[in-house]
This record gives structure tokens, sequence and C-alpha cells, in this order.
């Protein structure tokens, strides 16, 4: 049922913890697929060892293009995006399947709930620490108390962890190239699947993941991918949430199919689009200063296995 995607740059420590934690908790059909930025520290050798599909890469390829490859592999009708440094929490696949069968063949764009031990801006995630590192990491607290507190889930929304219909993923394209290494590029999917026809966006309370948080992204130099999103879009990824999911959300199925949903560029998305325009090289001054030696990021079209 479920194709998961892991990206991995030189995390073995936390690759190990995340995909044992997929083989233990799953109850539903899924295969796991993941590529290696770069291995040296002994993941590449490692993932061999665990007979697992995987791609590499010499270099770190970012985001984007390392989970195109993973879903071009794929084989399951739904793609799970999950990042190196998470845990599966018992049931996580259950929830999500209860939530697909439920729809009944409708297309959604459905996250599960991450669980992270430090607060943040993100009202979605809730706050509880399990550990900070992988030596810290409490794996019998987390079983014992993941599923607290119980919530509904929020419509309108996604976080981080995707879960999207295979076919919708090719047919809109996958993660745009333009927002490498990879900020944005979340909110830039979502609208993807928007202007294609998806309305249901929804994360789902009762799956659950915990994160230690930015084992890989605080090492990685940012794009400024809130500003591709304006320059692409014409409208902000805060325009977006509020004025296209979340009024969704709010007012139903009848203003989701009305004239007004297409989307449509804000008068500060245009006047910021041409500033940006007029000031920087945006996207590609981001995508030349994140691949400093360029034609070291690709080794091959298929599969190491």
């Amino acid at each position: 049922m479920f194709s998961i995607l892991v990206p991995t740059w030189n995390n073995l420590e936390y690759l190990k913890l995340c995909v044992e934690s997929i083989q233990r908790t799953s109850v539903m059909p899924c295969e796991i697929l993941v590529h290696v930025n770069d291995g040296s520290d002994g993941t590449l050798e490692w993932v061999r060892a665990q007979g697992l599909r995987h791609t590499h890469s010499p270099a770190n390829q970012g985001i984007c293009l390392a989970i195109n490859r993973l879903a071009a592999l794929a084989t399951q009708d739904w793609l799970v995006y999950l990042n190196d440094d998470m845990v599966c929490c018992p049931g996580w696949d259950r929830a999500l399947a209860a939530a697909i069968s439920g729809r009944h063949g409708a297309v959604a764009y459905l996250s599960a709930t991450v669980i992270e031990p430090t607060q943040t801006v993100n009202p979605l995630t809730i706050v509880h620490d399990f550990g900070r590192s992988a030596q810290e990491f409490d794996a019998d607290a987390l079983l014992a108390q993941h599923a607290d507190p119980q919530r509904e889930d929020i419509a309108g929304a996604a976080s981080p962890v995707s879960v999207v219909p295979r076919q919708w993923w090719h047919a809109v394209g996958g993660y745009s190239l333009e927002f490498s290494p990879g900020m944005g590029s979340e909110d830039d999917l979502m609208m993807k699947f928007w202007v294609a026809g998806c309305r249901d966006f929804t994360v789902i309370s009762a799956s659950r993941v915990y994160h230690f948080a930015c084992r890989s992204t605080a090492r990685v130099r940012r794009n400024h991918g809130a500003r591709t999103f304006i320059m692409k879009w014409g409208l902000s990824q805060g325009e977006f949430r509020r004025r296209y999911l979340q009024r969704a959300a709010s007012e139903g199925q009848a203003w989701a199919s009305a004239p007004e949903s297409a989307p449509r560029a804000s008068p500060v998305g245009r006047l910021k689009r041409a500033l940006y325009g007029l000031a920087g090289d945006f996207p590609l001054g981001d995508v030349r200063a994140w691949e400093p030696e360029p034609g070291r990021l690709w080794t091959g079209p298929g599969s190491d296995r």
C-alpha cells in the first residue's frame, strides 16, 4: 500500500532508528526506498547490507531530486516521504490506511502528525521530548506515550510527513527542482495538487511520527524557498494557506468548487515578485549556491539495487 521514501545524508544512526521503526510498527504492505547522499559514514554499505532498494549520489542532491528519483522506483499506490531522523510510532500506517479507505477513492494530500522535542512556531506539531539525539532517544517512553494528547484531524493543513497518491505525484511532476535543495518544495507541491483539483489536505491525528528535527537541514545551505514560491505563483506561502487551504477547510465543498477557488496572484505577491526579480537571481542563484561542484549530484539513471 505504501512506498516509503527516505533521503539520507550521513545520518547513519538516525537512519537505523527510522528503518527499524518502519519495519517494527508497519502492519500495512509497504516498501522502503532510500536515497543515499554521499554515504561516506558507512550509510551506503549499511543500506546495501540490509538489502534495501536505493539510489546514490556522491554529493548531497537535496530533497527534490532525491525524492523524485525514489518515486520513480516506487511500486505501491501511495507515497510516504519521511526524513531520515524520523521514528514511526505504532499505528502510524493503520491510521493512514483508514483515512484513505474512508475517502472512497477521492484524491487527498494527507500527513502524519509530527512529535518534536522542542517548541516551534508550527501549531501542527506536538511537543514532547523523547530525546534530542539518537543516543538520548527514549524508545520505551515514546511507545507508551506517543498517542497523547489525543486531538482531532486538522483539515486545510499539511505536516512534513507527506502522504500522496503515486499517480498524482507523477501527474503534477513531483518536487520542482527550482526549490532545491528543498525549502519551499512542500508548499509548491501542495499548490500543484490544488491546481490539479485536490481539495483535501488533512493532518491525520492518529498517525504519529517522532522527529529529532534538523539533523540534515542544519548542515545544508538553504535556498530562499519563500521567494521562489512568490516568483513562481504570484502569492506567498502564507497567502496560499490562508486563502485556499484553510478557507476550503472552513467553508466546505461549495466554496472549494466555486470559481473563486482557482488560484489568483495577490497585489502584494505581484509587487514582491517584481522586486525579487530586480533585486536577486531567483531561483538560479540559489541553485548555484547549493551545488558548488556541478555534475557531482548524479551517478546514473537507475538504482543500485
